[in-house]
């Protein structure tokens, strides 16, 4: 990955979380995307107007995916995944939990990830084969062995309340096999979190291709795992996530089995 490509992203990435931060207390236009629970801000919009500026003029021939406003194509062959905002819910309430995230997809998988958490001044990146760094400090996943003393982290889907596969039993299976079981509201931070030995797994049954590329990136260039909710490869297009330190991996996969085969 050329200096280029990381220097474009990590300063989009701050600039947007700078723009974020700033206008955090300020008062908001809210939109439902669907459900109660799915909200959209205008400072989604702004911010992922700045972040696909800045890529579309340093890389006009590269696609970009980005959360609010789809998918441009591109004759690179290269796919920029960007989430401007992840953690609306909290910033739709001045709650300051909330992350930059993009990625760089390059012939089918993530070559270069940027997250940027703007409350905590907080930038992690992640290149393939390069490792992951938070500022110049290389990241490494925890030394958690069982899945008995992990500390974990999940997230429920939008339509909690109208589907049955709303990971209820599973947040439960997991809260009475782990240390703790957290929910902040930004499956980007999850990820980063786990690549910096902060949590010791996460897992999610639904989320977009926005929310991952960057994060689990992070994850195994920190040296943890990431897979389907099965054990198999991580669908970028359909993310159904487990990430982990690896240690508590197969442990985590085997609870996820036993609850939803009761289902």
């Amino acid at each position: 990955m050329s200096s280029l490509e990381r220097r474009v992203a990590v300063d989009a990435a701050r600039a947007a979380g700078q723009l974020l931060r700033a206008e955090l207390w300020g008062p908001r236009r809210i939109a439902f995307k669907g459900t109660p629970t799915n909200l959209v801000t205008e400072m989604d919009a702004r911010a992922e107007a700045l972040i696909t500026a800045r890529l579309r003029e340093s890389f006009p021939h590269d696609a970009i995916l980005a959360e609010e406003g789809g998918a441009t194509s591109g004759e690179s062959g290269r796919r920029w995944i960007v989430d401007p905002l992840d953690g609306t819910t909290n910033y739709a309430h001045g709650l300051p939990i909330f992350a930059v995230s993009i990625g760089l997809e390059v012939a089918g998988r993530v070559a270069l990830g940027v997250v940027h958490d703007p409350n905590m001044d907080e930038l992690f990146v992640a290149e393939r084969g390069a490792g992951a760094w938070l500022g110049g400090e290389r990241l490494v996943v925890s030394a958690t062995a069982t899945l008995n003393e992990s500390l974990l982290a999940t997230g429920l889907p939008y339509n909690v309340r109208e589907t049955p596969d709303n990971n209820l039993a599973e947040f439960s299976a997991f809260t009475v096999r782990a240390q703790g079981v957290r929910r902040i509201g930004s499956a980007v931070l999850y990820l980063a979190y786990v690549a910096a030995g902060r949590l010791d797994g996460y897992w999610e049954l639904r989320l977009g291709s926005w929310d991952v590329a960057a994060g689990a990136l992070l994850v195994e260039e920190a040296g943890g795992r990431v897979t389907d909710l099965e054990g198999g490869r991580l669908d970028l297009d359909a993310p159904r996530v487990v990430a982990s330190n690896g240690r508590i991996h197969e442990e985590m996969l085997n609870v996820l089995k036993d609850v939803r085969a009761a289902r």
